[in-house]
């Protein structure tokens, strides 16, 4: 009885993921999607559709009327956006009714469902069990017709952009589903659908033959044995729930690049394949190496006069590592085009090698070791692979968390590496080795990428290429398995792949008489750059100018930080503790202002407009930080680099949400891509900056400071300007 009982429970569930499946399957094909619509809307609701073809002759029209001078565009705009409240609204409503309906069915079914635990009879039991089934599958249905619709929203808006040069897109997404009274809101939160699935699923659990048992589904939140209908429904809900946006604030703060179009319909990572391990082993590369980077920052300068050399030189020793990670970064992300765990073997070596011969440097009276050991430490930058890894092999459901992870473990490390040095505060000599304040962060910083690497070597586990699972594949098992099975399998992992509002499908447009000549083939589309001049002759005045800001922030907070020592024991007499101290506190502030900004600011305002006001605060720092008064105050110091600082943050978060929204597509993958390119950016900025700090320092301590923030001044200016100019082309 019991074998017979799971036999069919087997079936049933085979049945269920191939209902709900075979839309995902069916749909790789490339088939037009207005016909692919017609075909597969359900007849008694095809007046709830979203007219995907009459909606695509509109932008044809548009298109033609603005070519012939008889509409304005902003007319055009508002005469789209009115036709998609439109039809999305007759959607929802829809939506609406047959949830009301479903919720209508369990209720009668409830006034069955008590009669029969009164007076249990099996035959009626099975029979309510396959009604609150019925239910459950009509509930897929519904979920079926809310993905195909959001299919025909985004493929018309991607039409729009594309045929007129907008990123109107996100512009009319955002401020739909943020708003209020948005209807949008009924597909990205599925209202209702969550009190359907807890009633389908709770009283399924009561008519279960647990004899003796008083505990229901809320006493026990995760089961064992889900019903194979409810195990369905929660994977479906599942994929349309979209991530808070603090989380999607923080992914796009790491700019993990993700291709426009693929998205969890198509995610090629399998969950099974997935190494936990290995991602956190990425995530404490990042940490260890935001650590390596400012833990000398405020004993840099006393380095450099113990070994004959100006204060100011500080600029160069800090400086020296990102200009190795300047070339670091290209051959990391080309080599991650073939393996995981070799760079990151070859960047704990070189990091460990490099702060070594930073430490050894004090008793070899060596200023060109010290420097060596800093360029050595940036060949060891892994950050291009780190990203890389988030993106290729971590499961889209998770990914946010993951790229959220990334930056918390660099803002992190950005703030433990100066708390750090404030407490290496200690000297003692081990044979002819001198321990001290200023060799101790390349002794800490090398016994720790030691233990990393051999952690590294223990639990990290290279993720398996395409080519090598399929060579892996046992071609005599495979012919061996029934066409059943075969097709149970398939089944299983297409429900893996989530149904989303954004589901980006590779469907052709239409007839081939409709198609846009002028819209490039989806294989060139997604087609990688292959040199960083194909990468160039990609970047829109947008993205420049995005990429100018990413610049302008990182030059600004790499001069703050970096020269901190020298300006700080010049005009207040600060110890390397109260140093470390300020740019720890300064460290701190990175989450909980990208908590601020990704909650709440990101909700009520548009990027761009955070954006310019943003730039406008980090010009007020810089203009308030200059020594235009005697006496020079601390008050004034600090609180002008706290407000420069918290707003350039800010600003980096932003700005990263705009690059990757305005950036093209073919930059979301390959080894020139817009991670590196960001990286480049942000990198040659931290090398002009710290190059700025020595140069400056000729003119003398008296000066260093505004010699430093003079260029800071007119970049920033240059980058609001600029902002100004496309500032219509942001969305």
């Amino acid at each position: 009885m019991l074998i017979s009982r799971k036999t069919r429970e087997k079936e049933d569930r085979y049945r269920l993921l191939t209902q709900v499946c075979s839309l995902l399957y069916t749909i790789k094909k490339m088939v037009a999607f207005g016909k692919y619509l017609q075909r597969k809307q359900i007849e008694e609701w095809r007046g709830y559709y979203i007219n995907y073809k009459m909606m695509k002759k509109k932008v044809k029209q548009y298109a033609e009327q603005i070519q012939g001078g008889s509409q304005h565009p902003r007319h055009v705009l508002k005469d789209f956006s009115r036709m998609l409240d439109t039809q999305i609204e007759k959607t929802v409503l829809f939506m609406l009714e047959q949830q009301g309906l479903l919720a209508g069915r369990l209720a009668t079914l409830r006034e069955t469902h008590d009669a029969v635990l009164e007076q249990p009879d099996i035959s009626k039991i099975v029979e309510l069990r396959e009604s609150y089934r019925d239910v459950g599958r009509d509930l897929l249905q519904l979920l079926v017709f809310v993905e195909l619709n959001a299919i025909g929203l985004r493929k018309i808006l991607k039409k729009f952009d594309k045929r007129f040069g907008y990123r109107f897109a996100d512009y009319y997404v955002k401020t739909r589903a943020d708003h209020p009274y948005s209807q949008l809101q009924q597909v990205f939160k599925h209202v209702g659908v969550g009190a359907v699935v807890g009633a389908i699923s709770r009283n399924l659990h009561e008519l279960q033959e647990h004899e003796g048992s008083f505990y229901s589904i809320y006493d026990q939140p995760v089961l064992p044995l889900q019903d194979p209908v409810v195990e369905a429904i929660k994977t479906a809900v599942d994929k349309l729930t979209n991530s808070t946006s603090f989380l999607n604030f923080l992914a796009q703060h790491a700019l993990i690049m993700q291709d426009d179009l693929q998205t969890p319909s198509e995610d090629t990572v399998d969950e099974r394949t997935y190494h936990y391990n290995s991602l956190l082993l990425n995530l404490g590369n990042t940490f260890l190496y935001m650590v390596n980077t400012y833990i000398i920052v405020p004993t840099a300068d006393d380095y450099s006069m113990s070994l004959g050399a100006a204060a100011t030189v500080c600029g160069v020793v800090i400086g020296s590592m990102a200009v190795a990670q300047v070339f670091s970064s290209v051959y990391f992300s080309a080599w991650s085009n073939k393996s995981y765990f070799k760079p990151l073997v070859f960047s704990s070596i070189a990091l460990f090698i490099g702060n070594l011969m930073y430490a050894l440097a004090y008793d070899a009276n060596s200023i060109f070791l010290l420097l060596l050991g800093r360029l050595c430490c940036g060949l060891g930058s892994a950050r291009a692979v780190n990203r890389r890894y988030i993106s290729d092999c971590v499961p889209l459901r998770i990914r946010m968390q993951a790229s959220a992870g990334f930056v918390s473990a660099s803002a992190l490390g950005m703030a433990c590496g100066p708390a750090l040095a404030g407490l290496l505060q200690i000297k003692f000599k081990i044979y002819k080795l001198t321990f001290n304040q200023s060799t101790l962060p390349g002794w800490v910083m090398a016994v720790a990428w030691l233990f990393y690497l051999v952690w590294l070597c223990i639990s990290f586990k290279e993720p398996l290429r395409d080519t090598e699972e399929q060579e892996g594949s046992n071609p005599n098992e495979t012919t061996s398995m029934t066409d059943r099975e075969e097709n149970s399998t398939a089944v299983e992992e297409g429900l893996r792949k989530p149904l989303l509002i954004t589901s980006g499908l590779k469907l052709e447009d239409e007839d081939e008489e409709d198609c846009d000549e002028s819209e490039e083939s989806a294989e060139d589309s997604r087609r990688p750059a292959n040199s960083f001049g194909d990468a160039y002759r990609l970047l829109t005045p947008s993205v420049k100018v995005q990429l100018l800001i990413y610049f302008m922030l990182k030059y600004a907070m790499e001069i703050l930080l970096s020269e901190s020592s020298v300006v700080t024991s010049y005009y207040f007499g600060w110890t390397t503790s109260s140093v470390a101290i300020f740019l720890a506190c300064l460290g701190l502030t990175v989450l909980p202002i990208n908590i601020l900004v990704g909650s709440y600011i990101s909700n009520m305002f548009e990027d761009r407009q955070i954006l310019l006001t943003s730039e406008i605060i980090v010009f007020i720092g810089i203009l308030f930080s200059f020594n235009l008064f005697v006496p020079y105050t601390v008050p004034q110091y600090v609180i002008s680099g706290l407000v420069m600082f918290v707003a350039a943050e800010v600003l980096e978060g932003v700005n990263l949400s705009l690059l990757s929204r305005v950036m093209s597509s073919r930059l979301s993958k390959g080894t020139y891509n817009g991670g590196l390119l960001s990286t480049e950016a942000g990198t040659l900025a931290r090398v002009v900056a710290d190059a700025t700090i020595t140069l400056g320092g000729y003119l003398g301590r008296n000066h260093l400071l505004n010699a430093t923030l003079l260029p800071s001044l007119v970049i920033c200016i240059g980058s609001i300007v600029a902002t100004c100019c496309t500032y219509n082309s942001l969305y």
